[in-house]
């Protein structure tokens, strides 16, 4: 009977730990994942080298871009003072590595070179639309409605649609001619003064000169003879014109009058 009791305590100890052993062996991941935990952490964003290389890139596109934006206000007359100087200071800041003062100082002097040029090509704009305006009575409807759009881009400070606009009319204004064929009894004065040519006698200069490899005596020309006419003529060739035909003289046929050389020669 002790026997039966012996090995039944005996048994109930050895499943007891069996028990215990097992609940000790359990935790054999833990030191896997404490190593996990102190593994070195990989950088989330650009390093300091990286981030002046950045930097540096970008201060260099700023300073060729308000490069750019000088040569070209220059070249309309219409870079204002000091932002040559704060290019060069943009400059300097790059070659010293002060990237970030570099880019802000070359952003500025892009920005006023921008503004410069704008307001240059809006002052030849407003120039260009008054000299078209001269011929604005013989316009077709097209040439008007260029010149308002021209007079709109002013107003709206688009300097280079304004001047783009205003000078392609007035280009085209200046391109259009007319053909005349003289007639028996025509001389360049009664051609001058016909309503449908200029509707003013003292412009015949202008036909004269136009034609001048077809005239070698403005008091005498032939019937049948085509001349281009230029119908719109700019302000100063008519000051020209009608000035030396004011100051030429009497009408004489068979010599050529010095005074026509000399205006042929230096009128615009």
């Amino acid at each position: 009977m002790r026997s039966a009791t012996f090995f039944r305590t005996a048994l109930a100890l050895a499943a007891a730990g069996g028990l215990l052993a097992g609940c000790a062996s359990a935790p054999k991941e833990a030191p896997r994942e404490q190593a996990q935990l102190e593994a070195p952490q990989q950088p989330s964003g650009p390093t300091e080298e990286e981030k002046r290389a950045a930097a540096r890139a970008a201060a260099a596109q700023a300073i060729a871009d308000a490069r750019a934006a000088v040569a070209r206000a220059e070249s309309v007359d219409g870079l204002q003072p000091g932002t040559s100087a704060t290019l060069q200071a943009a400059e300097r800041a790059f070659d010293a590595g002060d990237y970030e003062r570099a880019k802000t100082l070359a952003d500025q002097a892009r920005a006023e070179a921008e503004l410069g040029y704008n307001q240059a090509l809006l002052e030849k704009a407003k120039a260009l639309i008054e000299q078209a305006k001269v011929y604005e009575a013989d316009m077709t409807p097209a040439q008007r409605q260029t010149l308002a759009d021209a007079e709109a881009a002013v107003r709206q400070a688009q300097g280079e649609r304004a001047y783009a606009l205003a000078s392609g009319l007035l280009a085209e204004l200046r391109a259009s001619v007319l053909r005349y064929t003289v007639v028996r009894g025509d001389s360049l004065w009664k051609i001058s003064g016909r309503e449908e040519v200029y509707g003013d006698p003292f412009r015949w200069p202008l036909i004269y000169k136009r034609n001048r490899d077809q005239i070698r005596d403005a008091d005498l020309i032939y019937p049948g003879q085509v001349f281009t006419i230029d119908r719109f003529p700019s302000p100063d060739a008519v000051a020209a014109a009608v000035e030396h035909a004011r100051n030429r003289g009497a009408w004489s046929l068979g010599e050529v009058e010095a005074s026509d050389l000399d205006y042929l020669n230096r009128s615009p």
